[in-house]
């Protein structure tokens, strides 16, 4: 392959996933600043009110104003960063587009792509011969651990998403396939 496929990051998806982080923001601060009127919701799989003490709900807050905030942060930088998303070429899967992206993933350290959904939202997971020459990459302590986390779930810690990029996801899946048995142990 001597082209090189550039896939774009989608404003348009990171604004709505933006959108989505304010919510999440203000349930988080409503609960730490509103406990007791946080603390009583609905449970449908038990049919009945469930009701937490107001230390539970405020430490609820602040881990989801925390998370939430870094995704907002992660966000507001995506929002703004001109590299492309996804670059795949003759050498590789340059991803941009995750928290845990690190770069160029080479053909040849691809074993295989699998798809997996997690509520509703699919992504591919690369798995690779050697997971700890990526983990490596990391660019801080966060996303070290975030891949780590991953290896753990996943037994890989690349995975690939569409949803900050400007392309289907089955499109992506077909392919990101194809290249990879068109690249592998070329060169």
């Amino acid at each position: 392959m001597n082209n090189r496929i550039e896939i774009p990051l989608s404003k348009n998806k990171i604004y709505l996933l933006l959108l989505g982080v304010i919510i999440f923001l203000i349930g988080g601060f409503w609960m730490f600043i509103e406990p007791e009127n946080a603390g009583r919701f609905y449970n449908p799989m038990l049919k009945r009110f469930l009701y937490l003490n107001s230390e539970t709900i405020q430490i609820i807050g602040i881990v989801g104003i925390v998370f939430f905030g870094a995704a907002g942060i992660y966000g507001i930088r995506k929002l703004f960063d001109k590299k492309a998303g996804l670059i795949i070429d003759k050498n590789g899967i340059t991803d941009n587009s995750n928290a845990t992206s690190i770069g160029l993933i080479e053909w040849n350290d691809i074993l295989r792509i699998r798809t997996k959904e997690v509520m509703s939202t699919k992504f591919l997971l690369i798995d690779i011969e050697n997971p700890e020459k990526y983990i490596k990459k990391a660019k801080n302590g966060i996303q070290a651990k975030l891949m780590k986390v991953n290896l753990n779930m996943y037994e890989t810690p690349l995975s690939i998403t569409s949803n900050t990029l400007k392309y289907d996801f089955g499109e992506l899946e077909e392919l990101i396939k194809t290249e990879l048995k068109r690249n592998k142990n070329v060169g």
